[in-house]
């Protein structure tokens, strides 16, 4: 929970409580449906709540917003944003259902109003249309933009254009060589931890140019 406060100190006395009660969730979660792997479990704040804040450090998202998390698993990035921005609207999405489970009790447990969930192909069950979409390397970036087709929403309301904020690592160059416009950021900028040394954030604004 350290982690969080050096990176962001203006939490509110609710946020602090919501982000120091998730190892605690997590791991009783844990125990009955495995959405975490053991060892990662004991680096939560690092390896899983920080990276979705990484997000944050890129975008502050407006109230009234609208984001979805596509792929979400046990919630990340989703539930920790909602955590960060309780007044913008999170829908996280995950075809599997035990993880949307997980994701429904965590977000019970934290008291969170600002959470939807969908268990079920972004593709086939997301009709609506959001400022953001948000994942962790659920898939190759072609794939992942066929998927969320037609679901961004034209309308702006953040200076950050409207599009898909990806958290990835390693070498992206083959990976992006379609998208000319994509725009890839450090996370090692916003995290000194040796963890993040190859981890990027990659925003791919509405008009996918290619």
């Amino acid at each position: 929970m350290e982690i969080i406060h050096k990176y962001f100190k203006d939490l509110t006395a609710t946020q602090i409580e919501q982000f120091s009660k998730l190892q605690e969730l997590y791991k009783d979660w844990n125990l009955k449906i495995n959405v975490v792997s053991r060892k990662d479990i004991d680096e939560l704040y690092l390896r899983h709540v920080l990276h979705s804040l990484a997000i944050a450090k890129l975008v502050q998202f407006k109230p009234g917003s609208k984001v979805l998390d596509v792929g979400t698993g046990g919630g990340f990035p989703g539930i920790p944003l909602a955590i960060l921005f309780p007044e913008t609207q999170f829908h996280l999405v995950d075809s599997i259902g035990k993880k949307i489970k997980v994701v429904n009790e965590v977000a019970e447990g934290l008291g969170l109003t600002n959470v939807k969930t969908t268990n079920g192909r972004v593709e086939e069950e997301v009709k609506d249309t959001y400022d953001f979409i948000v994942s962790r390397a659920v898939a190759q970036m072609e794939t992942f933009v066929r998927w969320t087709k037609g679901k961004i929403a034209k309308k702006q309301n953040h200076d950050l254009k409207n599009g898909i904020l990806y958290l990835k690592g390693g070498d992206l160059t083959e990976e992006l060589k379609l998208y000319t416009s994509a725009t890839i950021y450090n996370l090692s900028d916003y995290f000194e931890e040796d963890f993040y040394e190859t981890k990027k954030l990659v925003h791919l604004g509405m008009k996918f140019k290619g």
